[in-house]
């Protein structure tokens, strides 16, 4: 289920930078409403299968919502092969947070070295581009903090719906929906109205039942039947796959520093886990 989610999750990046021209809220509501309906065949058009406490409810909003917004609007400040390195720093936050969140892990100071390691090939990555955004525009260093931010929202909110351990799978379905609704609110509030294309409807369909749907699913399950920090190894497949996708559809080619770069935050997951996979 992991391996799947991380299929996904590879796509997640390229699509959001061929979107790009789409106001954030709107890309962002209109996804999660398509991802809202990867949940039909499990709750059916029942009110009450829909139906999640407050509490989880805003868990799941802070999850859906805050993760794939500050992701969107990171990938247009910053270059977006960078900024996607930094945002899938949060495999390793899982690894190293999981003793806050979770009391049955333990700290180990294989985290810590494990955190150097992999923020250090993040920062790699940031300097070997500077602070120019790929419009020219020197805003990139905003575009990497809100990368930063999307991987901490990904991280708590994985470990905390693993705490909640009477989360339903179905209840992805609610948080997709309610954030894509809200999402839009802010779209009719705050964007001006935009309109889209057979292409920008087909992508964006694709983007709600691929990285922004089924994954959440196929994530909430794994994590749901293994160890956390077992599930965070495996997802540090995705920032190398989803690195050589962004290349190809950029027709960039590899850097040094990327590969460098990307082979760090790949190790330093392996290593903050190695005594538990």
């Amino acid at each position: 289920m992991a391996a799947g989610a991380v299929v996904l999750w590879a796509s997640l990046a390229p699509l959001g930078v061929a979107l790009s021209h789409v106001p954030p809220f709107l890309l962002t509501g209109l996804a999660l409403l398509a991802g809202g309906l990867v949940a039909l065949p499990i709750n059916g058009l029942r009110a009450r299968t829909w139906r999640v406490s407050w509490p989880l409810l805003a868990l799941g909003v802070y999850g859906l919502f805050g993760f794939h917004f500050l992701l969107f609007i990171s990938l247009r400040l910053a270059p977006p092969v960078e900024a996607n390195l930094v945002n899938y720093l949060w495999p390793l936050g899982i690894v190293v947070m999981a003793p806050l969140f979770l009391n049955e892990v333990r700290w180990q100071w294989r985290y810590g070295i494990a955190a150097l390691i992999g923020f250090s090939g993040a920062a790699i990555a940031i300097l070997s581009r500077g602070t120019t955004g790929p419009d020219g525009h020197e805003q990139a260093w905003l575009g990497y903090t809100l990368a930063l931010g999307s991987a901490w929202v990904w991280s708590s909110y994985s470990l905390l719906t693993k705490r909640a351990g009477h989360l339903q799978t179905g209840a992805i379905g609610t948080f997709c929906v309610v954030s894509g609704l809200l999402a839009l609110v802010a779209h009719w509030l705050l964007e001006p109205a935009m309109a889209l294309d057979l292409q920008d409807l087909m992508l964006i369909t694709l983007l709600g039942l691929g990285p922004l749907g089924g994954s959440f699913y196929l994530w909430h399950v794994a994590l749901h039947n293994a160890d956390a920090r077992r599930v965070g190894l495996i997802a540090f497949a995705t920032p190398l796959l989803s690195t050589v996708a962004l290349l190809i559809q950029n027709q960039e080619p590899l850097r040094a520093s990327i590969a460098v770069a990307t082979g760090m935050v790949v190790f330093a997951a392996w290593l903050g886990s190695r005594n538990d996979a």
